[in-house]
């Protein structure tokens, strides 16, 4: 069902969801437990969601879609499932769940995830967005710009990705590694979605995220 106002969508991908299958192991400081993993199997929980365009056009006439799905899986039987029009060659989609952090500290973190596209393409019609960091995104400019990765940036205040979908037919794993500053908060913000890249409607699904923390 397609819905118009943010506020809304919001509450109704949150109503009657069962808690969201995450494992919330606190920060890993040795051993291969990651700090976050989701899979979807039991809905939403957590995740919100969250959706931007350009300011030509008004976020209520942009149409998109988050939610948890079982046509798709690449482990277990569900995934989450990012729809959005592209009549306006623009606009953003995403959802957002808080990963705990011990504060006062550095770190090297691992985030990994994968993408389902409908086929290979030679046309870039979405690209894949991933971002962790200290506060939630709000904008298309809080994700990184189109091809940067923060694997190789060395220290930034966030990490994330953002590359090309339809690289594959099917699942493809999209995955950064982000060197922390000195973090003052107990709480990290990932989020996953697409952008509109191509005048297409499309649709794409997320699944198997993992966060892994090492202290610097």
């Amino acid at each position: 069902m397609n819905r118009r106002d943010a506020v809304r969508r919001r509450d109704l991908i949150r109503a009657g969801a069962a808690a969201g299958a995450v494992g919330l192991a606190g920060c890993a400081s040795g051993g291969d437990a990651p700090a976050f993993e989701e899979g979807f199997e039991d809905g939403i929980g957590d995740w919100e969601a969250g959706a931007a365009i350009g300011p030509e056009v008004d976020l209520a006439d942009f149409d998109w879609e988050l939610g948890v799905s079982d046509e798709e899986a690449a482990a277990g039987e569900r995934s989450l499932r990012v729809w959005n029009q592209g009549d306006y060659d623009d606009g953003v989609t995403w959802g957002v769940h808080p990963v705990p952090i011990d504060s006062g500290a550095s770190y090297r973190i691992e985030v990994s995830g994968q993408f389902w596209s409908d086929s290979e393409s030679f046309n870039t019609i979405r690209h894949a967005l991933m971002r962790l960091g200290p506060e939630p995104p709000a904008t298309e400019e809080d994700f990184p710009q189109p091809g940067l990765d923060t694997t190789e940036l060395g220290e930034t205040p966030y990490g994330g990705l953002r590359d090309a979908l339809w690289l594959a037919d099917g699942w493809r794993e999209y995955a950064f590694e982000w060197t922390t500053p000195e973090l003052s908060t107990d709480t990290l913000y990932l989020a996953v979605g697409t952008a509109v890249i191509w005048e297409s409607d499309a649709t794409h699904y997320v699944d198997d995220l993992s966060v892994r923390v090492e202290p610097r």
